[in-house]
């Protein structure tokens, strides 16, 4: 269960160090170990990152003195290790005289390089240790009900291959109560929506579908003969709307998108359920734009056409961006990855 989050994050910090080639150059060789299931041979090995933590204090502090006094070590036994290093790279890294310390050209360099992998390191470690209080904890995930059934079950299933002990809880709830059970805690990530009212909210989000859009007619609609119904002809038509505190945004999608096609919607009902707009439609009250995933919500008094010119509506993932779960990072992957490959 390691070997994924750690990989994750060496990935992010070759792409933060492609300036230094020094510095990425060692964190590829760390990845390709990682990808290879060398847990225990991926990260440095605790001589080089001593080596990097000694020289990191001389260079600090400028002085053996007061690095050998800020690591606790006897100044001679500091002195040899810096050698080995620089007799290990085969470059000078610092300037030595009675009176001074300083740092060479070359390390300067080394001495972000040498900083970034430390910090690299801990970072190693402590997702570790994170991963490891999540294994006792579940995931909480939310998701509306008629969506998204074809990727939950895939990333379910890839979720508990690669981490088996630990559970997922599925919430089966609106839009808006998913956003504020993520902002209250309840949830750890939402399938939702549209992008809009995420961003309101100032959670992360990452679009992983998009979806055509239908619009549901009465049966006994003239429209509903035709195969593909123009969405302008739907101008003189009462809308069948979700509610702002169920489906935040969908009014302003739903009128932007009628006025793309040079009208604005004549909503006649918001309502709080998915199933409740189709038994709208299906009394003859209005129509309904959906998405393409609400078929499977039949009514024999209902009926659903594609839309020309074709319209889609987005599919999103939120959660809080500072949630430390690692199983929740490695599940916001695992979604990525599925997505990509459904396109």
């Amino acid at each position: 269960m390691q070997v994924p989050v750690t990989a994750a994050i060496i990935s992010r910090s070759i792409n933060r160090s492609a300036n230094r080639p020094n510095v990425t150059r060692l964190l590829r060789g760390f990845l390709q170990r990682a990808r290879a299931g060398l847990s225990k041979k991926f990260m440095l090995s605790a001589m080089e990152l001593r080596h990097l933590r000694y020289f990191v204090a001389v260079a600090e502090a400028l002085s053996f003195t007061k690095g050998a006094e800020k690591l606790r070590l006897a100044q001679p036994s500091l002195t040899r290790q810096i050698r080995d290093l620089e007799e290990e790279l085969g470059v000078l890294l610092l300037n030595r005289t009675k009176q001074q310390v300083s740092l060479t050209d070359e390390g300067r360099s080394f001495l972000i390089d040498a900083k970034h992998i430390l910090d690299l390191a801990q970072e190693m470690i402590q997702s570790v240790q994170q991963l490891k209080r999540d294994e006792v904890a579940a995931l909480n995930v939310g998701y509306v009900t008629n969506l998204f059934y074809d990727l939950l079950p895939t990333t379910l299933a890839s979720f508990q291959r690669l981490l088996p002990s630990v559970s997922i809880n599925l919430f089966d709830m609106s839009c808006g109560d998913q956003f504020r059970a993520i902002e209250a805690g309840k949830i750890a990530l939402g399938f939702v929506g549209l992008h809009e009212p995420i961003g309101v909210r100032g959670l992360q989000f990452r679009t992983i579908a998009s979806y055509e859009t239908v619009v549901a007619l009465p049966k006994n609609n003239p429209m509903a003969r035709k195969a593909v119904v123009n969405l302008k002809d739907l101008a003189r038509m009462f809308f069948i709307g979700m509610s702002e505190a169920s489906y935040p945004s969908y009014r302003n999608w739903l009128t932007k998108t009628c006025r793309s096609a040079g009208f604005k919607p004549k909503v006649l009902q918001d309502v709080e359920l998915e199933r409740t707009m189709i038994h709208a439609v299906a009394g003859g009250l209005g129509v309904a734009l959906v998405p393409e995933q609400i078929q499977k919500l039949e009514h024999e008094n209902v009926v659903f056409r594609p839309l020309k010119p074709t319209v889609r509506t987005e599919g999103c993932i939120a959660w809080k961006s500072e949630n430390p779960s690692s199983a929740l990072k490695a599940y916001v992957q695992i979604i990525e990855q599925a997505a990509l490959s459904m396109r």
